[in-house]
């Protein structure tokens, strides 16, 4: 009987142990202040401000802008959240972290969700339906102040370029890299190109230069030239003139 009492009163002893301290662990943090995440809340102090003055009461169009810079602090902080969240979180797994840092956060978010819940109800105590489409505004107006603050930097951004490299250090001009020749020594000069060949101006053919009508002829056929081609002649002013008779006509005739 013994041998069966001593393990179940050592498992109820150490269960019991470790129920009490996680109780007692769990109030000690819910007791404890944790440093908030975020900076004092400022835009909804003003609200709360201007909504609590009766004399004389704020006018509705002051509420109103005093909401949307409030819902605009909102959204800056929802999107804190999203990027700085997954990044605790790995840190807080490798142990490079605390818990305070990671239960801060998560009070942080836990007040932002009943913060926007509290902004959607005001926002449709002015207009019925403005708190479905007051974030949207307010997130749409806090991308047109970021843009305009990246303008608004340019001048001095290019006030501090000018100054880092003046005008004169920006005009000048590299100097050229000598080229390297084939045998690959970067100190001796490069030879110079081997000129070209002068080719050789045909003659020109006159244009005026006729072939003679025995050529003409011989080469078109076979035949010999006739008796009236070989009888006549090309003058220099180019009209054909009368061939003068040979030697062995003059005699042929002094024989008859």
């Amino acid at each position: 009987m013994a041998s069966v009492l001593v393990p179940v009163l050592y498992v109820v002893i150490v269960f019991g142990g470790l129920f009490l301290f996680g109780r007692l662990y769990r109030k000690r943090l819910a007791s404890k202040e944790f440093e908030p995440y975020f900076p004092r809340h400022h835009e909804r102090d003003v609200y709360v401000s201007l909504l609590q003055r009766s004399d004389p009461p704020a006018p509705d169009y002051l509420l109103k802008a005093a909401l949307v810079r409030r819902a605009i602090a909102d959204v800056n902080r929802i999107l804190r959240i999203r990027e700085d969240k997954p990044a605790l979180q790995n840190l807080l797994q490798k142990g490079s972290i605390g818990d305070d840092l990671w239960n801060s956060l998560l009070a942080a978010e836990k007040e932002l969700e009943a913060e926007i819940m509290e902004v959607h109800a005001e926002a449709n105590s002015f207009v019925e339906g403005w708190g479905q489409v007051i974030f949207q505004t307010a997130s749409e107006m806090l991308a047109n102040e970021k843009t305009r603050a990246v303008f608004e930097q340019i001048p001095q951004e290019r006030a501090r370029n000018e100054s880092k490299f003046p005008k004169k250090q920006l005009g000048v001009t590299p100097k050229p890299i000598s080229a390297v020749p084939s045998s690959g020594k970067p100190g001796s000069p490069a030879p110079a190109p081997a000129p070209l060949p002068a080719t050789p101006e045909t003659p020109a053919t006159p244009s005026s230069a006729k072939s003679s009508p025995t050529s003409a002829k011989s080469t078109g056929s076979l035949a010999p030239p006739s008796s009236a081609g070989a009888d006549s002649t090309f003058s220099s002013d180019g009209e054909t003139s009368p061939r003068t008779p040979s030697k062995s006509s003059r005699k042929s005739k002094k024989r008859k």
